[in-house]
């Protein structure tokens, strides 16, 4: 009967965070990455011939720092209007009324729902009412979906909503609600928005986060993109996923668990990387390497993170078939044996002073007001992206003393024996 697009979280010309900083980051693929992905969005509308597009919030990234980016949106939506697509939006936390300082004239095809109150549009051609309401100010407590409207009838209803919904870990509790609040309104299809992973909350009159458009840190790793609804006769609703990333980050696990040295690391994660790469979908990639398991090379691997980050990022090169670039690499392993902290002599004097140090939180805060006036003098790009020192953070210190303890002992030992 007719097809529509449900997009959330573009978080247009969102910034790079320091990467720039890091030697090959592939800094104007990741820049223009939000642009290019709206970009195809629009190209998805036109191709499917979409009657609408749905955007649940966060279409930009808080108030714009030029009006390019602006001039840009209203250029993309020129182009649905030209082929007389509609677009509904709710502004999300990062966009905000009260955060946006810049506005200019909108294409008459876009539609931004009232923050006020829940607002209601109707359409005749496709039959259908949308429901929403976009966030008057940055943090909505409150549970707005309680207060949409029930469905109108004889139409396809559509719920626009930003929200965390209930049990999302790691997302500030916006607009909480429940499932039972939006099954309560009887609509055809909820469009959610706020949560960067996928997630389908039901199947049956769907209601579903698509997850961000685009991914911009290793964090939103995997596919990005919206969900391709189609309307039958019935005005049962099938939302499919469509994939609308120009670049893709991963989290690439490498278990080297028993492997004797740095060369047998080395080639297990070149395999993981190939893997990685393979997945891909041809789109240039960006991979956090993290390294787990008891091995006898984890003295070795410790005791020169720059060289193994290093020769990583290079063997990343030799991986053919797509662009690869590291991000980051994280060594989590560990030791095949611990010196017990028991053992007598320096060894065991120093795993007894590391143990009770990381165990005793006012030690750590007294390290870390020790270490500021240090961490003042640091230029300011080492306290900036994802390797930020972070000196006066005690869970950042606590991290750093393991990182230090593996140290001594590979310069007190030598490397660990198989």
């Amino acid at each position: 009967m007719f097809t529509f697009l449900h997009a959330a979280d573009i978080h247009l010309d969102s910034p790079l965070h320091g990467l720039q900083r890091y030697e090959g980051a592939p800094v104007d693929e990741i820049r223009h990455a939000t642009r290019r992905a709206l970009e195809n969005l629009v190209d998805l509308a036109l191709q499917r011939a979409a009657a609408f597009v749905l955007v649940a919030g966060d279409l930009y990234d808080g108030d714009w720092r030029e009006f390019r980016t602006g001039l840009f949106f209203v250029k993309q939506m020129a182009r649905l209007r030209e082929a007389g697509v509609r677009v509904f939006i709710v502004a999300g936390n990062h966009d905000a009324a009260n955060r946006m300082t810049r506005q200019l004239p909108l294409p008459d095809n876009v539609h931004v729902l009232s923050a006020d109150r829940p607002e209601t549009v109707t359409l005749d051609d496709p039959p259908v009412a949308i429901h929403g309401q976009s966030f008057a100010r940055a943090a909505v407590r409150e549970n707005l979906a309680a207060a949409y409207p029930r469905r109108v009838s004889g139409l396809f209803n559509v719920g626009l909503l930003h929200t965390c919904a209930e049990g999302r870990e790691g997302h500030e509790p916006y607009a909480p609600c429940s499932l039972d609040d939006l099954r309560s309104k009887h609509y055809d299809y909820w469009a959610l928005g706020h949560v960067h992973r996928r997630e389908t909350l039901q199947a049956e009159t769907p209601a579903v986060f698509p997850g961000n458009l685009q991914g911009r840190h290793a964090r939103e790793s995997g596919p990005k993109g919206c969900m391709v609804v189609t309307v039958d006769e019935h005005w049962a609703a099938q939302a499919r996923f469509q994939a609308l990333d120009v670049f893709r980050w991963s989290i690439c696990r490498v278990d080297v668990a028993g492997l004797e040295g740095r060369d047998e690391v080395l080639d297990r994660v070149q395999a993981e990387l190939a893997t990685a790469a393979a997945s891909s979908d041809d789109r240039p990639l960006a991979a956090r390497v993290l390294l787990v398991g008891p091995c006898p090379a984890h003295r070795q691997l410790a005791a020169e993170p720059h060289r193994l980050t290093n020769d990583i990022r290079a063997l990343a090169q030799t991986v053919t078939g797509v662009d690869l670039w590291v991000e980051k690499v994280i060594d989590q392993t560990t030791p095949k044996q611990q010196p017990p902290p028991a053992a007598e002599g320096p060894i065991g004097e120093l795993a007894r002073y590391v143990a009770e140090l990381k165990s005793d939180p006012e030690q750590l805060r007294q390290l870390a007001g020790q270490l500021s006036d240090l961490a003042a003098k640091l230029p300011p790009e080492l306290d900036e992206g994802p390797e930020a020192l972070r000196l006066g953070d005690p869970e950042s210190l606590r991290g750093m003393i393991d990182q230090v303890h593996e140290l001594l002992l590979h310069r007190l030992l030598g490397p660990e024996k198989g």
